[in-house]
């Protein structure tokens, strides 16, 4: 099992979770305020009078072979358009109930 934490400007909002029902995957957890700033490019998302954006998060967990379809249709997303933000990060799942 793995854990995919996806971290996007609210404008792709229906596009991820899209992305998610076509790679067959239900379950999600979804923050829909988040705030943040990338690490090299773009302007922060502060949810402030300065920086007014906000992103979203998503915490899935998901079987391994789910995985990859799920980061392709991420990754098409934000290459469409870099400079809204887009982060993906999959990490293992070592127990869960």
């Amino acid at each position: 099992m793995k854990a995919i934490f996806i971290s996007f400007d609210q404008a792709h909002r229906e596009e991820v979770v899209e992305a998610l029902s076509r790679s067959l995957q239900r379950g999600y957890t979804m923050f829909p305020d988040t705030w943040g700033r990338g690490s090299k490019t773009g302007e922060p998302h502060l949810g402030s009078h300065a920086w007014p954006s906000t992103n979203s998060s998503i915490l899935t967990i998901c079987e391994d072979d789910r995985v990859a379809p799920i980061m392709n249709r991420l990754r098409a997303i934000d290459e469409e358009t870099p400079m809204l933000g887009l982060r993906a990060f999959v990490l293992p799942v070592e127990d869960m109930l």
